[in-house]
């Protein structure tokens, strides 16, 4: 372990550092680095689909093992990246955060590669010392070693995601005070987020909650911009075939916005007690009614109340814990890897 006794930790975040991609990842780093003294550094997997250009992000992998010595490795999603990461660590321990897409069935993208990814994340359990799971959900589709799951959300920085005057944040965007806006996270995934269900649930609106804009959140979108627009729209809207955890919803709590939502991962938890906001059928005639309803009632949320079970702060402090365990295991665990690091990647 590091001097002051707080182990080393590699990330191993699919994608590259910018951007919306895996934002809640790199903010978990942020905030362990700040909060809990926490040495972190992320590696950014390139690619998960290239074989030469994995081969060639194993190089620099072992190559980064080799110079941080890291007491533990994290990998920030199951498929590729978890096998990725548990092959390539030699004696290092592994914990595997499972966000959803790595192992739930998402119906309108299960091709082969979807399939493969999903056995490619059952696998890589088997090897991992600890297992992360964003919802219970996720963890009852693990094959196996559910009794090393913890179940913790991404977490949500409640300084950056806070309650602000809507009308400020209208007048910042530009928006008309009077006009009506439902906020959809279509994210990089749109198919899987139903932007189609979206679209079809505020069209059938009509007249019924007055002329409704759909402001439609896309990857590119700068991921400092969303708070001022939680905080200008009147409604979050939620359609997923299938998540894990969705994290936008538990920012939209924490700004205090509606949400109107399917029951999709672990909404309906998230959503408990919450007024005004509604988990209904996956229908757009009842999205809509929904949807009536919450902007009808034309007031901000009492979600913020719920912030402390799934802030930032306290999901870093969980993480540390766990690294700490890990970490004092390390020995234990040394006799049991796959022997792999005799191969040379240089």
């Amino acid at each position: 372990m590091s001097g002051l006794g707080n182990p080393k930790v590699l990330f191993v975040i699919p994608g590259e550092n910018r951007g919306s991609s895996m934002v809640f990842a790199r903010r978990q780093a942020e905030t362990l680095r700040e909060q809990e003294a926490m040495p972190v550094e992320c590696f950014y997997l390139r690619s998960r689909t290239s074989p030469g250009t994995l081969w060639q992000e194993a190089r620099r992998f072992r190559q980064t093992l080799q110079r941080l010595r890291p007491d533990v490795v994290h990998a920030h999603f199951g498929t590729v990246t978890a096998m990725f990461s548990v092959l390539l660590s030699g004696h290092v321990p592994v914990m595997i955060t499972f966000r959803g897409s790595d192992l739930n069935v998402v119906p309108r993208s299960n091709g082969l590669r979807a399939r493969m990814g999903r056995v490619l994340s059952q696998m890589a359990a088997l090897r991992a010392e600890r297992i992360v799971c964003v919802s219970h959900g996720l963890r009852d589709r693990l094959w196996w070693r559910r009794r090393r799951v913890t179940i913790l959300p991404s977490g949500v920085d409640t300084e950056i995601f806070a309650p602000i005057d809507r009308r400020e944040a209208r007048q910042t965007l530009g928006w008309p005070e009077e006009s009506k806006v439902v906020l959809f996270n279509a994210g990089h995934d749109p198919l899987n987020k139903r932007l189609d269900l979206a679209r079809t649930a505020v069209e059938a609106l009509g007249q019924q909650a007055g002329a409704v804009h759909l402001e439609i959140l896309t990857g590119s979108l700068e991921p400092a911009r969303v708070p001022l627009l939680m905080n200008a729209a009147d409604c979050l809207l939620v359609t997923s075939d299938a998540e894990g955890s969705p994290t936008v919803v538990q920012e939209a709590l924490a700004t205090n916005l509606p949400v109107v939502s399917v029951a999709v991962g672990d909404v309906a938890e998230r959503l408990r007690d919450i007024w005004p906001s509604a988990v209904t059928k996956r229908d757009p005639r009842y999205l809509a009614s929904a949807l009536t309803t919450v902007l009808n009632a034309g007031q901000r949320s009492n979600g913020r109340s719920r912030a402390g079970e799934f802030c930032a702060g306290r999901i870093a402090a969980e993480l540390a814990r766990l690294y700490q365990e890990i970490a004092r295991g390390t020995g234990h665990r040394t006799r049991h890897s796959w022997n792999i690091t005799r191969f040379s990647l240089r």
